[in-house]
């Protein structure tokens, strides 16, 4: 039993990961602005913003991983890059595992590039958001040494409007985006979770990227 952590684990990527987690029997911890409507049993809620005082501090001291899945939205906007790379200094001081979920955006469409986020059709909207997780595993890469750290990427198509259903199956890639042979790429939330959680239980991924699809 892992004692883990996760910021923004109200939110779509956060709440599975916290379901998932509990599931597994792991001591789950979970930080939001706000709590769910319905709580899990045995996971102990925080209610605080990334952004005030002493909130990272809170939420590393203790953990043996730390997960982030905040996205940069509303005030964490342009400062969620910020925030990470304080919360990766803490953990790295700590010696605690640091996870990120970041987006599909920063994953390359083939080997040698593009990346998704550089491609046509990508929406404009979301770009800024793209960008930003990009750059947050831009200073992971570059990170001190004694950071134990993972980030992981999505589908193309993940989030709360294509919740999928719990499979128990999913691939495993690098930097570049996984896809079926129809060229669709999709990962629910429920598997998209159990891969983290099996990254956390046996790691396999260190100071390194990887993808979940299906």
């Amino acid at each position: 039993m892992a004692k883990i952590t996760i910021l923004g684990g109200t939110g779509y990527a956060g709440s599975n990961l916290v379901k998932a987690a509990a599931s597994a029997g792991h001591e789950v911890t979970s930080f939001s602005r706000s709590r769910p409507d319905e709580e899990i049993e045995g996971v102990t809620y925080v209610s605080a913003s990334a952004l005030e005082d002493g909130t990272l501090e809170h939420a590393i001291d203790g953990a043996d991983v730390v997960v982030s899945a905040l996205a940069p939205r509303g005030d964490l906007e342009g400062r969620t890059r910020g925030v990470l790379a304080q919360a990766a200094a803490l953990a790295a001081a700590k010696g605690v595992r640091f996870g990120v979920v970041g987006g599909a955006g920063s994953l390359f469409v083939a080997e040698g590039g593009p990346r998704l986020f550089d491609t046509e059709g990508f929406p404009d909207a979301i770009k800024p958001e793209a960008a930003e997780m990009a750059g947050v595993l831009d200073d992971l890469r570059v990170s001190a040494p004694e950071l134990d750290w993972f980030y992981v990427s999505p589908a193309a198509a993940f989030g709360a409007w294509a919740p999928g259903e719990a499979t128990g199956e999913y691939r495993i890639g690098g930097d570049v985006l996984l896809a079926d042979e129809n060229g669709d790429s999709n990962i629910s939330g429920a598997d998209f979770a159990a891969a983290i959680v099996a990254e956390i239980e046996n790691p396999a991924h260190r100071r390194a990227r990887f993808g979940v699809a299906y």
